[in-house]
This record gives C-alpha cells, sequence and structure tokens, in this order.
C-alpha cells in the first residue's frame, strides 16, 4: 500500500517499508507520511524487491525476520541488483545482538534500529541517510559535470596545442623560407652549408661546392615594369633554376635577385657545378612569358669551392659573391669559379663603392665636354657630356675606372641625374655668350637602370624648367639594351619626351643587342657608330669588314631618315672614309679631346669664328 501527504509536491524523498507486522507498518507509515515522506509498504520480501525495481526508492525499511525470505536476503538481493544496489537499506529489528548486527552491515545495510524504535530516532537516522544519498547525488551529478567539463577543456586544449604546434610549424617555416617563392631563406641556407662545411673538416674526401646566382638586368624590370612583374619575374626564375637540379640539392633565396645553391658532392674542380651552371642559363635564356610582356633574364654564377681553409660559412659565401662579381664582369650568363685573388678585387670594389656615396655627398665630380662636329661645314653641332672623378687620392679617374661599380650598386640613377642638371646648367650658361650659337645641343647618357624607371620624364621635365634649356637643345643618349630590355616602355617614354622636342641617340649601335627590328618603331634620332667599328677602318681598306659595317649602318640610318654620329675619329684616314659614306657627324680626338668646361668655351668660340 502507498500512502502521499495532501502536499505531493513538497515530499521529502520516496520510502519503502518491509515489515510483516501490519501495526509497525501502519505506525511507520503515518509517521514518515507527515513528515512529506512518500510511503510504499510492503509485509514480505519478493514483493519488497519487485516494487525496489519498478518504483523510485529514496530508502528502505527492513524488518530482519520475516516469513519466507529474511530481511539479511532482501538486502543481498537488492546489492546484487544494478539497478537497486545504490539503496540505502536501515534495518529494523527485535534482535539486539552484536552478531546480527555486524551481519546486516555484511550484507550492505547502511543502519540498524532496534525494536521497540522511538519515532525521533527512526526520523533522525532516516533524514541522516535521506541527506547522505542527497548529497551523493549531487556529487555524482558535480562529477558527471565536471568530467564532462574536464572532457570538454581536454577537447580544447588539444585543439589549442594542435593550433599552436601549427602556428609554432607555420612561424619555423616563415623564419627559414622566403615568403615570395618559398624557398629556404638565407638562414636556412646558411645553417645547412654550416653543416656540410662540418662534415667537409671531418672528412677531407667530402667536396662541395656552393653557387651563388644573380639575375642579370633584373633592376631595369623593377625600374620599368614594378616591383610585382618583378617578383612575378623571379618566382618563374626560381621555379625554372628548381626543374634543373638533381634531387637533394638545396635551393635559397638569399634576397632580391640573389639564389643560392648547395652541391653536397662535387669533384675538387667543381665539375658538377659548372656542368649545372650550363644547364640553369641554358633554361633561363628563353623568354619568361608575364602576361602580354615578353621579358629576357639570365643570371650569373659564382662558384666556391670546398677547402680545408675555410672557417666559417660567411666566408664561403662572401667568396662566392666575389667570383660571382667577377662573372658579371665577363658579360650576361657567365660563370667564374673563385680565385683567392678575387677577395682583394671585392675589397678595391667595396673601397670604390664607399668612395663613390662619399663623392655624391661632397661633390667630386666633374663634366668634360668633347664637341660633336657636322662633317659637312666642319662647325661644332653639339657637345656631349662626360663624366669624371676628383678623386681625392687617386687624381682625375676616367668613367671606365668608376660606373660599372655605380651600375652594380644602386648609385647610377643619382650619378646620371647629377650629369643630365650639371650639363644643362652649362648649356644655359653657355647660351648666354654671344659665340655660342643656339642650335648646339648637349648630349648625355643615360644608362638602362635610370632610363626605364617610372618617373624619368618627370626628373627630365623638371630639370629642363629649373636650367630653363629648351628641350631641342638636349639630346639623350640611351643603348640597344634598353630597347630590348622593355620595348614597349621605351617608345612610351620616347612618344613622351619628343612632345618637349627631345632628341634621342642610340649609343654604341651595333655592338649591343641588333635591335634593327626595332628602329622604325621608336622616336630616335640618330646613331652613334660605335668607336671599334671606327678606329681600325681606312680609305685603303685595310680592314674592309668594319668599313662595310659603318657604310650599313649609315644607310640604314638614311632609309630610316636618321642622322649617324661616328664616335673615335682619330685620323685623317678616318675621317675621310666616313665623308665618302655620308657620314653626318663625328667625335673623337681628331677634333678633341673631352674639354674642361672653361676650356669648352674657348673651343667654341674658336670655331664658330674660323673658316
Amino acid at each position: 500500500m502507498t500512502q502521499e501527504h495532501p502536499n505531493a509536491d513538497t515530499y521529502r524523498g520516496d520510502i519503502l517499508i518491509v515489515d510483516d507486522t501490519p501495526e509497525n507498518l501502519k505506525f511507520l507509515s503515518r509517521t514518515l507520511a507527515e513528515q512529506r515522506y512518500k510511503v510504499r509498504s510492503v509485509t514480505e520480501g519478493d514483493m519488497a524487491l519487485r516494487v525496489a525495481n519498478a518504483a523510485p526508492i529514496n530508502l528502505i525499511l527492513l524488518d530482519v525476520k520475516m516469513p519466507g525470505m529474511d530481511g539479511y536476503e532482501v538486502c543481498s538481493r537488492l546489492k546484487k541488483n544494478d539497478k537497486t544496489k545504490d539503496i540505502p537499506v536501515i534495518f529494523i529489528s527485535a534482535l539486539d545482538d552484536m552478531i546480527d548486527k555486524v551481519k546486516a552491515f555484511e550484507v550492505g545495510g547502511v543502519d540498524y534500529i532496534t525494536k521497540p524504535f522511538h519515532v525521533e530516532e527512526v526520523l533522525a537516522r532516516i533524514e541522516t541517510h535521506i541527506t547522505l544519498e542527497s548529497v551523493k547525488s549531487e556529487i555524482l551529478k558535480l562529477n558527471v559535470e565536471l568530467e564532462h567539463r574536464v572532457r570538454q577543456r581536454t577537447h580544447q586544449l588539444e585543439k589549442e596545442i594542435s593550433a599552436r604546434q601549427e602556428a609554432q610549424e607555420q612561424l619555423l617555416h616563415l623564419a627559414l623560407h622566403d615568403s615570395l617563392t618559398e624557398l629556404p631563406n638565407r638562414v636556412l641556407f646558411m645553417k645547412q652549408l654550416g653543416r656540410i662545411l662540418e662534415q667537409s673538416k671531418q672528412n677531407n674526401d667530402h667536396h662541395f661546392s656552393l653557387m651563388l646566382l644573380d639575375c642579370d638586368h633584373f633592376k631595369v624590370v623593377n625600374d620599368s615594369l614594378g616591383h610585382v612583374v618583378g617578383d612575378r619575374l623571379l618566382i618563374s626564375v626560381a621555379r625554372r633554376i628548381q626543374t634543373c637540379l638533381p634531387p637533394g640539392v638545396m635551393l635559397a633565396r638569399l634576397g632580391g635577385d640573389e639564389f643560392a645553391i648547395l652541391l653536397e658532392e662535387d669533384t675538387p674542380s667543381g665539375d658538377r657545378a659548372l656542368t649545372l651552371a650550363n644547364t640553369i642559363q641554358e633554361e633561363l635564356s628563353y623568354p619568361f612569358q608575364l602576361g602580354c610582356q615578353e621579358n629576357f633574364t639570365n643570371v650569373s654564377v659564382g662558384i666556391v669551392l670546398s677547402h680545408p681553409n675555410y672557417e666559417q660559412p660567411e666566408h664561403l659565401l662572401r667568396d662566392a659573391d666575389s667570383a660571382m662579381y667577377q662573372a658579371k664582369a665577363k658579360g650576361k650568363a657567365s660563370q667564374q669559379i673563385f680565385d683567392p685573388r678575387m677577395y682583394t678585387q671585392a675589397i678595391i670594389r667595396l673601397q670604390m663603392e664607399t668612395d663613390l656615396r662619399r663623392a655624391i655627398e661632397r661633390g667630386e665630380f666633374v663634366l668634360y665636354y668633347q664637341p660633336i662636329i657636322s662633317l659637312a661645314t666642319r662647325k661644332v653641332a653639339g657637345l656631349e657630356a662626360l663624366i669624371r672623378w676628383e678623386h681625392p687620392s687617386r687624381g682625375l679617374l676616367l668613367p671606365g675606372e668608376f660606373l660599372p661599380t655605380a651600375q652594380d650598386s644602386d648609385l647610377m640613377s643619382q650619378i646620371d641625374t647629377w650629369v643630365l642638371r650639371e650639363a644643362c646648367f652649362q648649356l644655359r650658361d653657355w647660351q648666354e655668350n654671344a659665340a655660342v650659337p643656339d642650335s648646339i645641343f648637349m648630349s648625355t647618357n643615360l644608362s638602362v637602370h635610370n632610363f626605364l624607371r617610372e618617373d624619368i620624364t618627370e626628373t627630365i621635365f623638371d630639370i629642363l624648367l629649373e636650367t630653363g634649356v629648351s628641350g631641342h637643345c638636349l639630346e639623350l643618349e640611351i643603348t640597344e639594351e634598353s630597347i630590348v630590355s622593355n620595348p614597349q616602355r621605351v617608345n612610351s617614354i620616347l612618344k613622351e619626351l619628343k612632345h618637349r622636342n627631345i632628341k634621342f641617340s642610340i649609343d654604341d649601335f651595333g655592338t649591343g643587342y641588333s635591335s634593327l627590328s626595332y628602329l622604325h618603331q621608336f622616336s630616335v634620332d640618330s646613331l652613334k657608330i660605335d668607336r671599334s667599328f671606327i678606329e681600325r677602318i681606312s680609305p685603303r681598306g685595310a680592314l674592309p669588314g668594319n668599313k662595310e659595317i659603318a657604310q650599313t649602318i649609315i644607310q640604314l640610318a638614311e632609309s630610316l631618315k636618321l642622322s649617324v654620329i661616328a664616335e673615335g675619329i682619330e685620323t685623317v684616314d678616318q675621317l675621310m672614309v666616313l665623308e665618302q659614306l655620308k657620314c653626318n657627324y663625328g667625335q673623337g680626338f681628331y677634333f678633341s679631346r673631352p674639354l674642361a668646361a672653361e676650356v669648352t668655351l674657348d673651343f667654341l668660340s674658336y670655331c664658330q669664328h674660323s673658316g
């Protein structure tokens, strides 16, 4: 039977009373119901087991002595059932022997009340165990929640650890690889080079090679097409080089347009490095297609071979750099194995670059002017401004002694701009003298690096405005290399400058890229025949090949309505040949050496008044 307090919603728990005495059942049921417990009562063991298994029970009051199955057996079975094993059982018995109590606890009871019992004691013990069960339940719930949170946090920590490890790996990759090409960077390369160097010290038969590759004229691409195109070209160069490498060979980008290759196994004479350099240069000889623009570039290669004297990887890279500069001096797509004498040359080159920077700051440059003569009238038609360097310790230096160093550094643009400004100021001063004809023009050279700069037209216009020189009085000399490196950009610059009536001449024509196919496309005014073709011609035809080259250039220019200027005229025989070929202009020692500014004015005055 079941008794409930009228206020069932406030009950304090479910209690099962098992007793074969009806009076006890009735008394306990009523008493517990008054205390807001929900009570179920049975009189024998089998029924108790069924009720406990079917209903939610918080506590069982179990009589020991019952017909059939006694309380010990009932409790023992309850504890063997997973569904009922955790229900606390309080024994109620008239047996007060210690053995009975011990047995009650052995079968799983939690308490033992002796009859006749006191209601207060029964209620107190019930409340105690109900509270304990509630606390245990709460603890169990908290444990479940805690375990869930631990699992969640563990999962979260695992994700965080994984993310952190991935981030660390990414950071390590970024720290050791070039962000543009994804190749190993200088740091990783130097670590690998250091490791190989240590191995070679321990084994004298372990020979390796270090190759340093520098893109030829890459700065022209950056200056003319911008860094975005330059970056795309570097990526393409890196990919092509990779296709040439044997398995296990390390390629790194050291910075800018410099790459390095480490051959861990080579012959003492560097045969593998030389063969690989040839393969790479052959692969890079084909044009790079970047959008609608075709670009050409190759690499100069410096090679350094392993040697017991090397102690630091930096020394190997230093010497490879020296060899690379020697390769560049030999021409495009060249290679050079390091020789100890190159180190001295590298020191000299570094000192030269340092002195050049100081020369710009201190104003140590000076201009000389070589007259350009009309061969028809023998009058001065123009002047070419030629730079000299008044070196504080070495005296007056000619361009060939310092301009190659300036071109390999970032100084050429500054020097070109200085020459143009200084020459224009000087021309304006001479134009204020009545002895100088207004028709005389000033000719200056623009290096390929400077001419293809994005702001070159603005720079030239600013100089003309600053100096007050008209555009028709200025002739700019550019090389065939400038044209071939970026024809579209060159044509755009020429057209823009032509609006100011500025004249253009192609310098050293015939010695470069054979730009004959481009000539008709560009707004150039004249061709300058290189001195190498002039110095060996004579009217008696001792070297007819050079005369024919000069004749071909002159005829080509005439068909394109261009003027021709012959450089390096030194003899009357050379002059006679050029006059026969109807060359327009000439310059050279036969007429005048390059002159200081103050002497040039006297020369102009003399020529103006001479017959």
